[in-house]
């Protein structure tokens, strides 16, 4: 009896290369995105300031006279050097500010101010808001704390602010103490909801305000007090999984194969 013979089979190299490319694919996009995320907030960390100092520079140096400039003896210019002169600056008004005869001329130019019909309503305001914030004397936007917002069940952070002012509180329903919150919005803090709350209804968080703004900006990603490298983790794993959602979606549906 002849035996037919079998042309031989070809070993199956060719699906083992294809998956040991997309292995390398794969890693090459975690790395990546790996890198991208320690290295992004540090280049956009720098590129702000960067960006501030010469702000600041472009706003001083116009000031300064030509003799006292950096770049009259060298061949180059010196940046922060508009920033050093508006730190001396300020530091030198508040102590001036702090004698008698400062406090006499601040007296002086709010009172012309105030005079002002438009000017008037604009720097009483500015100035509220910037001695609440610098002034480390009040407790605006010192705490953080919880409400239930947008509907029952749902909480969010909110920064909390001070009492509504005698007018607003009379106006307000029912006999409880009401507060001012502020409720940031992600990715976005500067951008939110202001509102009055009960007094009753805010849970405060044991939590700085940087914290709070952080935990917003990340949307939950990064938690306060975590470790650095668990961040950087957790923000890898999270564009991994978006690569592999994202993957599987543009993939195409098996067929489906009808059985006689």
């Amino acid at each position: 009896m002849n035996r037919e013979e079998l042309p031989p089979t070809a070993p199956p190299e060719e699906p083992l290369l294809e998956e040991h490319h997309a292995g390398l694919v794969a890693r090459f996009r975690n790395y990546f995105l790996t890198g991208l995320i320690v290295a992004g907030p540090v280049a956009i960390t720098l590129y702000l300031t960067w960006w501030f100092v010469n702000w600041v520079d472009s706003i001083v140096r116009p000031f300064v006279p030509t003799a006292y400039r950096p770049e009259t003896y060298l061949p180059f210019g010196l940046p922060g050097s508009g920033l050093i002169v508006a730190v001396f600056a300020l530091t030198m008004l508040g102590f001036l500010t702090a004698n008698l005869i400062g406090r006499t001329l601040v007296d002086l130019g709010e009172r012309l101010l105030g005079r002002m019909p438009v000017v008037r309503a604009i720097y009483r305001g500015l100035k509220q808001v910037f001695e609440t914030l610098f002034s480390g004397k009040g407790s605006s936007f010192r705490k953080v704390g919880l409400v239930e917002f947008p509907s029952p069940g749902m909480w969010s952070i909110v920064l909390i602010s001070q009492s509504p002012s005698a007018n607003v509180a009379s106006q307000l329903p029912g006999q409880e103490e009401h507060i001012s919150v502020f409720l940031p919005c992600a990715p976005n803090p500067t951008t939110g909801f202001f509102f009055y709350v009960p007094k009753s209804k805010i849970i405060e968080v044991d939590m700085t305000t940087e914290d709070a703004a952080t935990l917003i900006m990340s949307a939950g990603v990064v938690q306060p007090g975590s470790d650095p490298q668990k961040r950087n983790a957790a923000l890898a794993g999270m564009a991994n999984a978006a690569r592999v959602a994202n993957s599987a979606a543009l993939q195409p549906a098996p067929a489906k194969v009808k059985v006689e």
